[in-house]
């Protein structure tokens, strides 16, 4: 099978998913992910750290560490995105495909950390200005 041809059944297989069988974790792991990221862009904002996505984006020091404390925190929810969608395969396509497995885990279990963690960070910075802290 050519790449062309895997990618083809890779991106047809992800479009019937979200009508299909399990496609309650099309919704429910990227709300995980989200409620990670919310979690941690507040503890972010609270420790005064950089905001993720600059810690990401900026080449600091910190980079390396930024990605993997991303992907322990969400760890557990891509594992589980990639067990079902692994058995997703196994049962409906009768066949294996662990890099669609895996891009599917990295799509439903990462990303929505991603696009939240940094933005989380940034409103509760709003709403915790040093204007709110008590006089000395």
């Amino acid at each position: 099978m050519s790449l062309e041809e895997a990618a083809q059944r890779g991106i047809e297989n992800l479009f019937e998913r979200p009508e299909g069988p399990l496609a309650f974790r099309i919704v429910l792991q990227p709300i995980a992910a989200a409620v990670l990221g919310v979690r941690d862009g507040l503890r972010d904002a609270r420790s005064g750290a950089q905001p993720y996505g600059l810690a990401l984006s900026l080449k600091t020091s910190h980079r390396r560490e930024a990605w993997r404390g991303g992907f322990i925190a969400t760890a557990r929810v891509m594992i589980v995105a990639l067990l079902i969608d692994v058995a997703y395969q196994l049962w409906f396509l009768q066949a294996l495909y662990p890099g669609e497995a895996l891009v599917v885990a990295f799509v439903i279990g990462f990303l929505p950390y991603l696009l939240v963690r940094g933005p989380a960070s940034r409103i509760a910075r709003i709403f915790n200005t040093p204007a709110d802290d008590p006089p000395d």
